[in-house]
């Protein structure tokens, strides 16, 4: 018991700064404390990376389609066909890749459905294959609360404040006390022996990596503790969430633009309940006509809850690709009623918008996907290495 003390304390170095030796103290104890769950989170996080791909591949036979078959149908000779087999229209993705089908929603005896559907030729494909469905769900659920709820919940939520000092304190401690020593820190001597080895890994990787690694821990707490949420949304510009809902009188308020939104609504449905519907192609162009460039698009046709046409594209025309959503509505006959740009958005209101891509790294499809998966894969290591130099030096005391 007393070696394992002596392990986890150390007098100070001659010419070693306060800061630097209460930063070591603070990163062995937190370290050993949150090391398995830290693992386990990067894990999950490494294995939940490629959800989407491997999901698309196991539907590769419905996803791709050959395009060489015809000429596409329109929505409306969709939406006609379907009806012809007691299929309602609701929703219709269409890609921005020729050789990909279309994902439709339709309602059926009253059963809201969706399936693949080959746009050259009609044929629906079948809804998706969901075999890799229940791996990915106890992937997710141990990433967020390690299978025990709320409990767990917290747990992860605590481990992920305390990665967050860990690497604050680990730069503190990385940082060479003279410019000489720096090239030593960015590199790793793999000719070395076993244990210098693994503690360049830990000191090098971590310094690459931690700018990464802190980010997707910001956002991991963003959607874990409300008070994250509010700070953030506060930093970023916004209002707070608690002045918010306890200013009514003020001239922006929120609640009061939803409210008001809320009421046209109610009106359309009231007004146009007996109107003749735009037709899907019409809304189409329209939407066309205020978001003038080529995507991935959506949409949402009127139903109980929302009597308005909403289309959504998927804006990738920026400096890195990301996919940034810009939004435009019509009533159900087609007159234009609203139209969200993100790059109009407040600041704190993109973050909202995008904190979860953001944290998975499908912000910007496969190739940030690629980095977040090889970034996890650093954060995972970080515990293992961590603790084989503790081991190490806990071995050689006894």
């Amino acid at each position: 018991m007393r070696l394992l003390f002596k392990s986890l304390y150390r007098k100070r170095r001659k010419n070693e700064s306060v800061t630097k030796y209460l930063m070591w103290i603070m990163h062995l104890w937190l370290g050993l404390l949150s090391s398995i769950i830290v693992f386990v989170m990067c894990l999950t996080g490494c294995l939940y990376a490629f959800k989407n791909q491997i999901t698309d591949f196991s539907n590769r036979n419905k996803i791709y389609i050959n395009s060489d078959s015809g000429t596409a149908m329109n929505p409306d000779l969709i939406q006609s066909e379907l009806l012809k087999q007691n299929k309602e229209l609701t929703s219709l993705v269409i890609p921005d890749d020729k050789t990909k089908s279309y994902v439709i929603g339709y309602r059926e005896n009253n059963l809201d459905k969706s399936t693949y559907y080959d746009q050259y030729t009609g044929q629906l494909l079948g809804q998706p294959n969901v075999s890799s469905a229940q791996f990915f769900d106890t992937v997710l659920d141990l990433h967020r609360n390690l299978m025990m709820g709320n409990v767990g919940r917290q747990i992860v939520g605590a481990s992920v404040l305390l990665f967050c000092i860990l690497l604050f304190s680990g730069l503190i401690l990385w940082l060479p006390k003279k410019l000489k020593f720096l090239k030593q820190g960015l590199t790793i001597m793999f000719k070395a022996k076993f244990q210098r080895v693994n503690y360049d890994l830990h000191n090098t990787l971590g310094f690459y990596a931690f700018l990464m690694l802190f980010f997707m821990a910001v956002t991991g707490l963003y959607v874990t503790y409300p008070w994250v949420k509010n700070g953030l949304i506060v930093s970023l510009g916004g209002s707070s969430i608690d002045s918010v809902s306890g200013d009514k009188d003020q001239k922006d308020d929120p609640f009061g633009g939803l409210l008001e939104d809320m009421l046209q609504k109610q009106d359309e449905k009231k007004n146009l309940k007996n109107a003749a519907s735009a037709s899907v192609d019409k809304i189409l162009k329209l939407s066309h006509h205020h978001l003038p460039y080529d995507a991935v698009t959506s949409i949402q046709l009127p139903n109980k809850q929302n009597p308005r046409y909403v289309v959504i594209k998927t804006n990738r025309q920026n400096f890195l690709g990301m996919m940034l959503p810009d939004e435009v509505t019509f009533d159900k006959t087609g007159v234009f009623k609203t139209k969200e740009l993100f790059s109009d958005k407040p600041l704190h209101k993109q973050f909202t918008a995008l904190a979860k891509p953001l944290h998975t790294g499908e912000i910007m499809g496969l190739p940030s996907i690629i980095l977040y998966f090889i970034i996890s894969l650093i954060g995972c290591s970080l515990p293992v290495t961590g603790f084989i130099i503790w081991w190490h030096k806990f071995r050689k005391m006894k």
